[in-house]
């Protein structure tokens, strides 16, 4: 595929080369580490893959119930979720642009579109202080990606709609690391496998979630 020049010349363009540096390098530190202490970027790489797939709360708990402190869950989470905001929401602009378009990921940038128009009420009616809200919430199809495209239809600033983006979902993040935290020390007080077993069961949950929203979007 030819990448045009223009590509990176506005605003989310340029936001897009550092989300895919960011994404270079994580790659890198990830590549460096499986093959110094392959046994210890495991635990990392898994809570990273949960949180692209299912979501934060499933990142999260794996990493407390695998013994991980604050000092390491909480900053990989908020670098992923920077560089999704960073990725996918650039590209989503491009390619209503028609500055770029990639054939493997139109219906994935077809369904966060649908999401964002049918959860944007709230924040046409509040604006920043809608958005906020929109992101910080934790449930299906909201968050920091869905909450970025909002932010771009109703037209924020790009830098506007970042900031507001990335704020909340760091208090977001913060919060829930205390709450999973708080969760995991008393699993491990009851037993030392209740932990994967609370991990277990926010999976199932984040999973139905996912399940009953795509559900909904199909009817």
């Amino acid at each position: 595929m030819r990448v045009p020049k223009t590509l990176f010349a506005n605003t989310e363009g340029r936001m897009l080369g550092v989300g895919l540096g960011l994404t270079g390098l994580m790659l890198l530190a990830f590549g460096i580490g499986w093959h110094l202490y392959p046994d210890r970027i495991l635990p990392y790489a898994i809570m990273t893959g949960l949180n692209l797939v299912i979501g934060r709360e499933a990142g999260m708990t794996f990493g407390y119930a695998s013994g991980f402190s604050h000092a390491e869950v909480v900053p990989l989470n908020i670098l992923i979720e920077t560089i999704q905001v960073l990725v996918v929401y650039p590209l989503f602009v491009q390619s209503t642009r028609h500055l770029i378009k990639l054939r493997i990921l139109e219906p994935f940038i077809t369904r966060i579109h649908r999401a964002a128009e049918s959860g944007g009420g709230l924040v046409r009616k509040f604006g920043i202080a809608g958005l906020f809200v929109f992101v910080f919430t934790p449930f299906w199809m909201t968050g920091p990606v869905v909450g970025a495209i909002i932010g771009f239809l109703i037209g924020l600033r790009p830098w506007v709609n970042l900031v507001v983006v990335l704020v909340s979902t760091y208090i977001a993040i913060a919060l829930w690391a205390l709450l999973l935290n708080e969760l995991n020390t008393w699993a491990v007080a009851v037993n030392q496998y209740a932990p994967y077993a609370l991990f277990l069961a926010i999976l199932l949950i984040a999973v139905a979630m996912q399940w009953m929203g795509r559900h909904h979007e199909r009817k």
